[in-house]
């Protein structure tokens, strides 16, 4: 990749910043400046944490180690040295050992809501997007593989809960049905697969974000060719009308009354539910899309209506923009790996981040399996939102008994949230019948798969194991721990500064042993609950495990 413009500019200030002796900018070439310019990326230890938590969903916050080889003196050798063979011996600090991270399976429990509306009775209803805003649980229903049968599938509604369970349809006043606005409808409208998001970074008039995908007619089609044409899908097909389909925008200051975007955000083929976000450390609006694993064709051009794509397997793409208004074409970041079979695929995405934790990503792909046409949802994780990894352990739960609401396929929705009870939930829909079923008679409803306690994802040693955080500056001066143990093990923590030496009274010898099951239990020094660092310095935590499971750590 080449270092030019902006990111060589980024370079070559954190470049300086570490010390690398790049002291200035090459002729031509002007630094950012001013109140409005994005500081450069510097990595390594401390790292700072955007929330209060921290979960182990991969290696990141965990330190690999650090070796030496040392004589019979225990002085260190170097690899320049000569010495001869045996004579020296490999010493290790911080070496993890002994654990591995496994995703937890979820229970399920639904349906959710009871059809109440007409163009509810048909089907069924659906809870697509759901967001904790304040003290208060909101869900949108934007249509999602409905295919519009049977008939009154692309209304979108909006609902509200303040428990997350017993959900309300407040009569909005907004979209007139037959002569009546006394409904719980919102227009956003002609779109399929969408989201809604909140935006940190907006004025109040654009709060929240729906992306979905639309139908574009043929002027804003020839438009956006004669602007963008180096973005235009190449499976993007022009319908009959001139028109096609592509990623839709919508905002608005309320979630209930929404402005629709004129213009595409991207012209490009999804067809399933896109999801998207505003990410605070890039500060740019990131989402995530249907993409397919596919070869170059060879040969002359095909018909527009002609092309052929069953060699292509359903896969997870990624856009960033600093504007929601405009998309650059995906790159693939997720798909069917090795150990999925030759018929799975990626269906949908499902991307969301840990409660607490805005930093640390994971999604809830729904893997379709088209041997059987079943479906099952897994988990996978990710440190910057562009590199992802899928968790030993998963999938986390897979489609209902034959018969039930879910007894069919399975797709999980967007977000990750914590109950009052410290409950983890997802929110999905459960179909009666298998996704390529015929669908004029299916039925389908909202659940949720929990995670009790918030354990989704367990560091766990079936014996002893330890290891080191990375050094980091905590967000707090306690530090509180999730995590269980068999009857007769334990966990130690120590206290360490950054350079690896323990805080004085924070050692392992000074800490209490941690038994049982303990949500959130706060760890004690000797009596004390304080970390015992200096504000603003780093610190390394150190655990020793024995027959233990860790499911996160939160400072206070």
């Amino acid at each position: 990749m080449s270092i030019t413009g902006f990111n060589r500019r980024e370079f070559l200030e954190a470049a300086a910043t570490a010390g690398f002796g790049v002291a200035a900018a090459p002729a031509g070439v002007q630094r950012p400046s001013g109140p409005g310019r994005v500081p450069p990326v510097r990595y390594g230890e401390p790292c700072e944490l955007l929330g209060k938590r921290l979960y182990f969903l991969n290696w990141q916050y965990i330190r690999p180690g650090i070796w030496t080889w040392r004589d019979a003196s225990g002085q260190k050798v170097k690899t320049e040295d000569s010495v001869a063979p045996g004579a020296a011996h490999l010493t290790h600090t911080d070496r993890p050992f002994g654990v591995e991270l496994v995703a937890q399976p979820a229970q399920r429990i639904g349906p959710l809501i009871e059809p109440e509306a007409a163009w509810e009775e048909g089907a069924g209803v659906a809870l697509t997007t759901m967001i904790k805003d304040g003290g208060m649980f909101r869900g949108w229903q934007v249509p999602f593989t409905f295919s519009g049968d049977p008939p009154g599938m692309n209304h979108c509604y909006y609902l509200e809960s303040s428990d997350g369970f017993a959900w309300k349809r407040p009569k909005l006043g907004i979209v007139d049905l037959h002569g009546s606005r006394d409904n719980n409808l919102v227009n956003i409208t002609d779109c399929d697969g969408g989201c809604v998001f909140i935006d940190p970074s907006a004025p109040a008039s654009e709060r929240y974000k729906m992306i979905a995908e639309g139908h574009f007619p043929r002027e804003i089609c020839e438009e956006y060719l004669k602007r963008r044409p180096d973005e235009w899908d190449p499976k993007v097909r022009r319908e009959s009308d001139g028109g096609a389909k592509g990623v839709k925008g919508a905002v608005s200051p309320d979630g209930v009354h929404w402005t629709m975007l004129r213009d595409p955000l991207v012209m490009e083929v999804t067809d399933t539910q896109l999801t998207a976000s505003y990410d605070q450390r890039l500060r740019k609006y990131v989402a995530y899309t249907r993409t397919w694993i596919v070869g170059r064709r060879f040969g002359p051009p095909v018909p527009e209506n002609d092309r052929v794509w069953m060699a292509g397997r359903r896969s997870i793409g990624r856009s960033e923009s600093a504007d929601f208004r405009s998309f650059p074409l995906h790159e693939t970041i997720l798909e069917p790996g090795l150990e999925l079979l030759p018929s799975d695929t990626l269906y949908t995405n499902c991307k969301t981040i840990m409660p607490g934790a805005p930093d640390q990503h994971v999604m809830f792909p729904t893997i379709w399996h088209t041997a059987n046409d079943s479906t099952s949802v897994s988990l996978a994780s990710s440190h910057d939102g562009k590199v992802w990894h899928f968790l030993a352990g998963a999938p986390v739960f897979t489609t209902g008994s034959f018969g039930a609401f879910d007894g069919g396929c399975v797709f999980a929705h967007p977000n990750l949230l914590e109950m009052p009870d410290g409950r983890f939930v997802l929110p999905y829909t459960g179909y009666n019948v298998p996704h390529k079923y015929p669908r004029r008679l299916w039925k389908f409803a909202p659940g949720y798969a929990v995670w009790p306690k918030g354990r989704l994802v367990a560091l766990q040693a079936k014996e002893r194991g330890e290891f080191a955080t990375v050094g980091m500056i905590p967000p707090g001066r306690k530090v509180r721990l999730n995590a269980t143990t068999r009857r007769g093990g334990s966990i130690l923590v120590e206290v360490a500064g950054i350079k690896g030496e323990p805080l004085s009274g924070r050692s392992f010898a000074d800490a209490r042993p941690i038994s049982g099951d303990h949500h959130w239990t706060t760890l004690n020094w000797g009596g004390t609950e304080d970390l015992g660092h200096q504000d603003n310095t780093g610190v390394v935590l150190r655990f020793r495990l024995d027959q233990a499971e860790i499911y996160g750590l939160e400072f206070v």
